[in-house]
């Protein structure tokens, strides 16, 4: 499932937007048991962000996506894991970024990110044991 909202005043790290692909994984439907990945990867836009209504059309600023983002010429590849300037970045890397720019523990972060998973897992729960019983 993808949820997504557009936000005018996003968090950022080195003035562009980013997004985070985090993994889970549900073992079992009935009961319910969800595992979650603590590494992943942000992939961040490729021009700095400001709002405007004017500049909405400016998808390297907006959009995150890898398709879109390699074709910029700011798009930067990654020298190895730990590159944190890179346009795709491990999720340690992020987190790190977070820490340092925003002052907030890397646990509060995963806290929250675990709860959104799980709340979005437990809304799907009902319709879980069917799709799992007829694949």
């Amino acid at each position: 499932m993808v949820v997504q909202k557009y936000l005018k005043n996003p968090c950022l790290i080195d003035g562009l937007k980013f997004d985070l692909r985090i993994y889970c994984l549900v073992a079992s439907s009935d009961p319910l048991k969800i595992y979650i990945f603590n590494e992943g990867l942000a992939r961040f836009a490729t021009i700095k962000y400001k709002y405007s209504t004017k500049q909405k059309a400016l998808t390297m600023m907006h959009l995150t996506n890898y398709a879109i983002n390699k074709r910029s010429k700011n798009f930067v590849k990654g020298e190895g894991e730990d590159d944190d300037t890179a346009s795709k970045r491990s999720i340690a890397s992020v987190m790190k970024s977070i820490e340092e720019t925003y002052n907030v523990g890397k646990e509060v972060i995963w806290e929250g990110i675990k709860d959104i998973i799980n709340k979005t897992v437990i809304s799907a729960q009902p319709e879980l044991p069917h799709i799992y019983k007829s694949s």
